[in-house]
């Protein structure tokens, strides 16, 4: 496993959190060189997605995009709304819970063992890796997936390690899993829980691969840490930068589902998904896996409830993500350099 320091983020720039990779700049500048042409001009906007005058009712695209409801009933929908939008795939990025209440919450769904426990039967993880890989591998682009695993006694609430020790991603759900079930037995589960280092490891993934539309996969058994001794209302730490982090992926073309496994509790995941403040667009899906595995059908309609779920809001998200310009961004002296090649 190779692990990954999670240093401060600049509120626009990425964190560094890959072993090995060389920091952003701090202080990275978008003004163009005076030696070199501007960039081409963008496409303007659709009406609807543009910031209009106060008093004219309308809604900017920060607006319009700010919570996205829950709009379709059957995954051929969303299917259909996806290609609407011009998005044939995308890219996975996985993200799997080590903290030690992993041991305790699996009491009600998995018989009072451990989430993690590998054996005969396939584990609340195990599960959710295969269907994640049925129904959402479709949508990835190249079968790469990076994968990162985090709140273990290496990398607490501060940092994640990845599946690979060079960092590299996993060619498909397959070894994804394999990975899993070669890392678990060397794994001491331990915690506080925070979902912000792999939320930031994707951003910097994102920033690498120069803006391509990225889903972020959380897979995990509970809520973010409170602060038992804090006053009502104050965030713990944990939950702050947690928070902060999904404000700032909404910066990009990033889409986060939490997929919850186990007991839960999950109520206060379920206010993230509506009532996180200061974001670009609403960039954040909760799915409880546990609820639609125990519901009274068939594993082919589990699994394709488990997908509408996950991608109900992915369509609108892409939309926000277009109309908001995220998409594509690439340093300006690059554009340049091309532009003058040409």
């Amino acid at each position: 496993m190779g692990n990954s320091h999670a240093k401060k983020r600049d509120t626009q720039f990425s964190r560094n959190v890959v072993e090995g990779r060389v920091p952003s700049p701090k202080n990275k500048t978008l003004s163009p060189s005076p030696s070199l042409e501007p960039p081409l001009p963008r496409e303007p906007p659709p009406p609807a997605a543009m910031s209009l005058n106060k008093g004219s009712g309308k809604l900017s695209a920060k607006e319009k995009y700010a919570l996205i409801p829950d709009n379709f009933t059957t995954l051929e929908q969303v299917t259909i709304a996806l290609r609407k939008e011009g998005l044939e795939s995308s890219n996975l990025v996985l993200g799997i819970d080590f903290t030690k209440s992993n041991e305790w919450t699996g009491s009600v769904s998995f018989n009072n063992r451990s989430l993690h426990a590998i054996g005969s039967t396939p584990n609340p993880y195990e599960k959710a890796i295969s269907i994640i890989g049925k129904t959402l591998a479709p949508f990835d682009d190249d079968n790469l997936i990076p994968c990162f695993g985090f709140g273990d006694a290496t990398t607490h609430d501060q940092e994640v390690f990845s599946f690979h020790s060079d960092n590299s991603p996993c060619h498909g759900f397959e070894e994804v899993l394999a990975c899993y079930q070669k890392i678990v037995p060397n794994l001491r589960l331990s915690g506080p829980t925070s979902y912000a280092p792999v939320i930031e490891a994707a951003i910097d993934i994102v920033e690498k691969s120069h803006g391509q539309f990225h889903v972020l996969v959380i897979v995990a058994d509970g809520q973010v840490t409170t602060s038992a001794a804090s006053e009502d209302g104050e965030l713990s730490p944990q939950e702050a930068r947690t928070i902060k982090a999904i404000a700032d992926a909404s910066s990009y073309p990033l889409s986060i589902i939490l997929v919850g496994v186990g007991d839960g509790p999950w109520e206060d995941m379920k206010k993230f998904d509506d009532k996180i403040p200061a974001r670009d667009f609403d960039n954040f899906q909760f799915v409880n896996f546990t609820d639609i595995m125990a519901k009274k059908s068939s594993p082919s309609e589990k699994e394709a409830a488990f997908a509408l779920a996950a991608l109900m809001e992915i369509p609108f998200q892409y939309k926000a993500a277009t109309e908001l310009g995220l998409l594509g961004l690439v340093p300006y002296t690059q554009a340049y350099v091309s532009l003058d090649e040409k």
